[in-house]
């Protein structure tokens, strides 16, 4: 094969002074190297052989990446989002299999991963159906990568003791579930600034104007075993008194940015077939509605937190690091089943 069209094109490249190998030769060398006889190996795959200057001749056709586990699946596939985080706009095809228990449910599902071939992440607790997982993979010659293994293993070293084997093992109904349930149920009883008579059995109270993302951080939050109340903040109608002698929960005013707040609440009028221009998203009256929060929460010693730019995961996890730094400061241990991370 010749490189038309450079100043090297004579076969020779400037870097290795041996002879490129022509598309045929390098053919057989890679049809000798597949894993087994009739495997067709993945472009992806077939990249890691070649030599540099012959990458881009490969077609990269969509990656298909397999989470298979033994329960909800839930764990394999936040690891996973995390991972395709770090590359920009990767051509990915995930397909998840849960709850994968029998060698017979893991049978079925090897057709597809014949039909769909690709990467294999997986969680499996199971001694035996992970090694026929293994095999089945190395047989297809399909990459294959047990998740959370380093982590165990780590695990294991520095505790001295054997991880369980259990599928599942972050869903078992026991305290920390029902403590959940309990929480999102006293979230949902108590947003928006409604049943602020029990805001003393909340362990977060969250107060910012309109739109600053109270309702789904608290939501959020509910969901990691707290429980949350939230307040809107609003210049004509003054928040309960209660608000301001509260000793059990911990309260968190949020903010943003007033241009930021504007675009926001024109956005929300617009799917509500609403005016779009109100007092809601006048921007003198926003700087105003902010100005009159962040002067409550000072007044008060409230920690902030600017949600401009922050994610509700962010928000959230910058709300629990307040949290427990709180409950440090009182020298409490927090309620049984709360377990951040």
């Amino acid at each position: 094969m010749r490189l038309r069209g450079l100043a090297w094109s004579n076969g020779i490249c400037p870097r290795y002074p041996q002879a490129v190998e022509n598309r045929g030769s390098l053919s057989r060398k890679l049809a000798g190297n597949r894993l087994s006889v009739g495997v067709e190996l993945h472009p992806l795959l077939v990249a890691s052989f070649l030599p540099w200057f012959m990458l881009a001749l490969v077609h990269m056709a969509r990656l298909n990446v397999h989470l298979l586990s033994d329960s909800t699946g839930e764990t394999l596939e936040m690891i996973a989002k995390a991972a395709l985080a770090q590359f920009d706009d990767p051509d990915v095809a995930r397909h998840f299999w849960p709850m994968v228990r029998s060698r017979q449910h893991l049978d079925r599902i090897m057709e597809e991963f014949k039909a769909h071939p690709g990467l294999v992440l997986f969680t499996l607790a199971n001694p035996e159906t992970r090694a026929r997982l293994e095999e089945r993979c190395v047989a297809l010659g399909l990459p294959h990568v047990a998740v959370l293994d380093g982590v165990t293993h780590a695990l294991e070293s520095h505790l001295g003791k054997t991880a369980h084997t259990r599928p599942g093992a972050r869903h078992v109904l026991d305290k920390a579930y029902f403590d959940r349930v309990d929480a999102i149920q006293f979230t949902i009883a108590h947003d928006d600034g409604i049943g602020w008579e029990n805001w003393e059995q909340a362990q977060i109270v969250l107060a910012g104007v309109s739109r600053s993302s109270k309702t789904p951080t608290s939501i959020y939050l509910a969901n990691r075993g707290y429980k949350v109340a939230n307040i809107p903040l609003v210049v004509e109608s003054p928040p309960p008194p209660a608000l301001f002698s509260l000793k059990n929960p911990m309260v968190v005013g949020l903010t943003t940015a007033p241009k930021r707040l504007v675009e926001i609440r024109r956005n929300r009028l617009l799917s509500l077939n609403e005016r779009a221009e109100t007092a809601y998203v006048d921007e003198d009256r926003v700087e105003k509605e902010v100005a009159f929060a962040r002067r409550m929460f000072a007044d008060n010693g409230w920690p902030v937190i600017d949600v401009t730019r922050r994610s509700i995961e962010e928000t959230a996890a910058a709300v629990i690091k307040l949290f427990q730094e709180h409950q440090a400061r009182d020298g409490s241990a927090g309620e049984p089943g709360i377990k951040p991370i």
